[in-house]
Order: C-alpha cells, then sequence, then structure tokens
C-alpha cells in the first residue's frame, strides 16, 4: 500500500490563495452534483474520448459497472476537457484529490505566483486529459476529475523539490504508524503505480501519467526565481 501523505515539511512565504480557490471551485462544484445528481453531472460535464476526436456521435454512453446511459451533454463537448477538471464521480474521488492538491500545491503557487499557477495547472490538466483521449480513442465512457491537473502538480513537485520530506500515514494490515518519506520516492512510486492500475478500475491512469509528464515538462517555464519576487497578477 502507498503510504498516504499527511503534509509536508516545506515551508511557504505566500497564503495559498490560488489553491484554496480551486479547492473551494471544486467543492462547489460536487455539491452542485449532488443536488443536479452526480450520474448527470458526470454525463454533462465529463470528457468523452471518442466525441472529442470524431464530434458527437449515435450509440449510448458507458458509465461505471458496464450500466449505459443515453447521449447527453449540458455543454458543447470542446469545452468539457476544461469542465471536466471541475466534476467528481464520488466523495472519496473529490476528498482524495483536494487533499493532494492542497498538500502539495501551495509550494509550487509560491514559486510560481498565481497567474503562473493557474496556467500551470489548467495546462496540466488539459495535457492530462488530451493523453487519455488519445490513449483510449473510441472510448464513450465520460472522464472526470481533478486528478490529471494534480498530477501535473505532483510532477512539478518532485522536481523542484525531490529531497522534501512527506509525513505519511502507513497502515500494514493492524500496523499503523506515520512515517518521512522523501518527496521523489513517494511521488515516484505514486507514478509507478499508475501502470500497474487495473483496466476495471474505470480510474483514467492515462491522464495521470500524462498530467505529470506534463507537469515535469512545462514547471520550470513558470517558475519565477526572479531577485524581485515579482509574480504575474
Amino acid at each position: 500500500m502507498i503510504p498516504i501523505p499527511l503534509s509536508d515539511e516545506n515551508p511557504t512565504s505566500t497564503r495559498p490563495v490560488v489553491t484554496v480557490a480551486i479547492i473551494v471551485a471544486n467543492v462547489s462544484f460536487w455539491l452542485y452534483e449532488l443536488v443536479h445528481g452526480v450520474t448527470l453531472s458526470v454525463l454533462d460535464y465529463g470528457v468523452i474520448p471518442q466525441w472529442m476526436l470524431r464530434g458527437i456521435s449515435s450509440g449510448p454512453i458507458l458509465l461505471p459497472h458496464g450500466a449505459e446511459a443515453q447521449l447527453h451533454q449540458e455543454v458543447a463537448w470542446p469545452l468539457t476537457i476544461l469542465t471536466a477538471m471541475f466534476a467528481h464521480a464520488g466523495w472519496f474521488h473529490i476528498i482524495g484529490n483536494m487533499w493532494f492538491l492542497w498538500i502539495f500545491g501551495d509550494n509550487l503557487e509560491d514559486r510560481m505566483g498565481p497567474v503562473r499557477y493557474v496556467l500551470f495547472y489548467l495546462a496540466c490538466g488539459i495535457l492530462a486529459a488530451g493523453t487519455q483521449v488519445l490513449a483510449t480513442p473510441d472510448s464513450v465512457a465520460p472522464m472526470v476529475g481533478a486528478s490529471g491537473a494534480i498530477a501535473g502538480v505532483l510532477g512539478g513537485y518532485i522536481l523542484l523539490y525531490p529531497t522534501a520530506r512527506v509525513r505519511c500515514l502507513w497502515i500494514l494490515i493492524v500496523f499503523v504508524t506515520t512515517v518521512r518519506i522523501p518527496a521523489f520516492i513517494l511521488l515516484g512510486v505514486w507514478f509507478l503505480s499508475q501502470f500497474l492500475t487495473p483496466p476495471e478500475s474505470g480510474v483514467a491512469w492515462a491522464a495521470h501519467v500524462g498530467g505529470f509528464l506534463a507537469g515535469l515538462a512545462l514547471v520550470k517555464l513558470f517558475v519565477d526565481d526572479s531577485p524581485r519576487g515579482g509574480y504575474l497578477g
């Protein structure tokens, strides 16, 4: 079992205003989903790979556990590459994503500044969704979740702070303890574990891989290490 991160030992010099705003936006969208209906929201705002490549086609949309639904989408399908980043499929889905963003996002925001950080986050999310689309071009299963963008945050974090210690909860059968693990080990194991994801799990592991690699490739372009410390926005 991969240890569960509790906090990192990596102080920042600014308040994570944007990270908090992204979390609030995701939680607000989740509350909307609970009112509107989670299944309908997934259909309305999720990325459907086949549609992204070929436009809306006839036939049912596949849902988890083999269920099917008729064609239905609230927004124009090209916009779902953005809306899918704020929609989630369940409580564990959103809680897990927001927890990882809270732990690792503040340091990137601190280094990038608010505007660069937002652009980095969105770019990683879009590239993550694009990776999933290309990996599963015939899929009509909607993909939702902020995990692709957050994977980009993890990729950026491991490059900027590889030796930062992360305090984690480790559960081994009945033995529970906390351990301090360097970020490059914890996040490296998380990245490699994506390739072991069972196909029937419904997890968009290709989006996680794409987002993580996007974060690695882009983070240095968005970091502001100028002596002035001046941030855009």
